[in-house]
């Protein structure tokens, strides 16, 4: 049976306290490295209190929520633990967000300080607020910024150049700091414990827009330390990775995990797959992290025969770099694992290293601190090992629940949390998960909410009513399917509504393709929305039947 050896004494199990413990481990070695600077393990640990002490003199104080909009890089990282050592709960903000997303995370998180880059990929943050909140452009510096439609937004400090009105430059944010001493900040952090809350991380659920899962200091801290343990990490291992930080993976299973284990963590603020070729040859990277449809655009890369990457050996054998990178045997994999954002990632898993045989089998052991049972979806009801039913989870590392949502609504009468997955323990309690019980796609890593995609949808001239479903893809996953229904009367333009749907989500929750059904080619329930199931199933054959392509994947091809 694996023994989880890492995990830090309960009382270092804070944001705060775990930089403080890997800067006096590692020192000046480098922990993070962009294209544009590196960060050694005590240069973060200083930057972070430099800003924290920043914080403190802007007002952040125990509990204040913190906003945080930039891409993955040395100064997320420096961000995220200022925060914590200011007391502060840490509000990560997808950069992917379009307007009412972003809005809706910085509004329902409370955010009171907003930490932004100026721009990414051609956008403008500055510019995209200033435009849906003049209010922000014809503000005051200082705190006295006052938005009714983000109404405890006081602070907005930006990085990547000057804004206008109330867009205060970091610099500012910086000097406030000057006059808070070391012994404040420390008194401060001293505060903070590992059963308070460390952060608010939003995730596409069951509803139209993302939801605020709330977790405690000690969640990140445990899972990044199981993730080093899990990967086999050293100080010698160089991790490249494209998971973004403001979810839970990028977070602990990235960044944690490599600060965990002393290992130097190589970033980019986007994902290009000839420019992370580049990167894992230049830097000798030894572990790959990449959603599989990001591996694939890899392997598929002009540039990616002409690449030595000989030295990635941490990459899964089921990924199309595996060829690439020359692995001959299964040695490595992360895949026998069951987690969820709800437990700030895996609640089950088996080490990288297992055996083949052994992980192919299974998704892993509940690790410690954590019960796994199967319940009857009905009636909530424990079943045997070996019977299949509703995956339910609670303990250390299980959120303190969604944010301004009733704590009880989230978990049954005996304090488990109903994941909506399907599965079964066996004899010798392994987990084994078969499938979602709820209609969530998962495409590409990222949770994508049906119920958006069709809101946002009926706003579409001529559409009567729309499902969106996850037809099975290779790479993705699942691949994001609309089908659609015309109103009486009327045609509907597939390319047109998709167009229309790339202007209102974001990048990952747009479908692949749009199907336009009749009325007569769908089923209802009683209650007369569409019934998915067979949608599903219909969506399926009509990509078969029309050889439609997606993503590299040619659907009906059985080759």
């Amino acid at each position: 049976m694996t023994t989880w050896r890492l995990e830090p004494q309960p009382e270092r199990q804070t944001l705060g306290r775990f930089l403080d413990d890997v800067a006096r481990r590692f020192g000046e070695r480098p922990a993070i490295r962009s294209p544009e600077r590196e960060v050694s393990f005590m240069g973060l640990r200083d930057e972070a209190r430099r800003l924290a002490r920043g914080l403190v003199g802007a007002g952040v104080g125990k509990g204040t929520r913190v906003g945080l909009y930039r891409a993955n890089g040395p100064d997320w990282a420096v961000a995220a633990f200022a925060v914590s050592l200011a007391g502060g709960v840490l509000v990560p903000v997808n950069t992917f967000a379009k307007d009412e997303e972003r809005d809706h995370i910085l509004r329902h998180g409370d955010v009171a300080v907003l930490l932004m880059q100026r721009g990414l990929l051609g956008r403008d943050f500055g510019d995209e607020l200033c435009a849906s909140h003049p209010e922000i452009a014809r503000g005051e510096p200082g705190g006295r910024l006052r938005v009714p439609a983000l109404p405890q937004l006081r602070r907005i400090f930006l990085t990547g150049g000057a804004g206008p009105g109330a867009l205060e430059p970091f610099e500012a944010l910086l000097a406030l700091g000057q006059d808070v001493p070391d012994a404040l900040l420390d008194a401060i952090d001293d505060e903070v414990t590992p059963s308070d809350d460390a952060m608010i991380i939003y995730t596409s659920g069951t509803t139209s827009l993302p939801k605020g899962v709330l977790h405690l200091q000690r969640a990140p801290i445990i899972q990044s330390f199981r993730f080093a343990e899990l990967m086999g990490l050293t100080p010698d291992d160089r991790l490249f990775t494209a998971f973004p930080f403001f979810w839970t993976a990028g977070i602990c299973m990235s960044l944690g995990a490599s600060l965990a284990a002393g290992s130097l963590l190589l970033t980019d603020e986007v994902f290009d797959p000839g420019a992370a070729l580049a990167r894992v040859e230049a830097e000798g990277a030894t572990v790959v992290h990449a959603w599989p449809h990001q591996e694939k655009e890899m392997a598929e890369h002009p540039d990616a025969a002409s690449r030595n990457l000989s030295s990635a050996r941490k990459v899964e054998f089921t990924s199309p770099l595996a060829a690439l990178v020359g692995l001959e045997k299964d040695e490595y994999s992360t895949y026998a694992s069951y987690g969820s954002s709800e437990t700030f990632t895996i609640n089950s898993a088996l080490p990288a290293s297992t055996p083949a045989e052994e992980r192919r089998a299974t998704h892993g052991r509940p690790l410690p601190g954590m019960i796994v049972r199967i319940v009857d979806p009905e009636t909530g009801v424990a079943l045997a090992p070996g019977e299949s039913g509703e995956i339910a989870v609670k303990g250390r590392t299980f959120m303190r629940g969604y944010y301004k949502v009733d704590p009880e609504s989230a978990v049954d009468e005996n304090g488990f949390f109903r994941t909506q997955d399907a599965g079964s323990i066996d004899e010798a309690g392994y987990l084994h998960w078969t499938g979602r019980l709820s209609n969530l796609i998962k495409t590409g890593g990222a949770n994508v909410s049906p119920l958006e995609i069709e809101s946002r949808a009926l706003e579409f001239p001529g559409l009567h009513v729309s499902a969106a479903v996850g037809v099975p893809h290779p790479t993705l996953g699942e691949a994001v399917v609309l089908c659609a229904v015309p109103a009486a009367g009327h045609d509907l333009d597939a390319d047109a509504l998709r167009t229309f749907l790339k202007a209102k989500l974001s990048a990952y929750k747009v479908p692949r393709v749009v199907l336009v059904f009749a009325e007569a080619d769908i089923e209802y329930t009683g209650n007369q929305k569409l019934q998915v199931a067979p949608l599903r199933e219909k969506a399926g054959e009509r990509l078969a039947a029309d050889g439609t392509e997606i993503a590299g994947h040619v659907y009906g091809n059985a080759s």
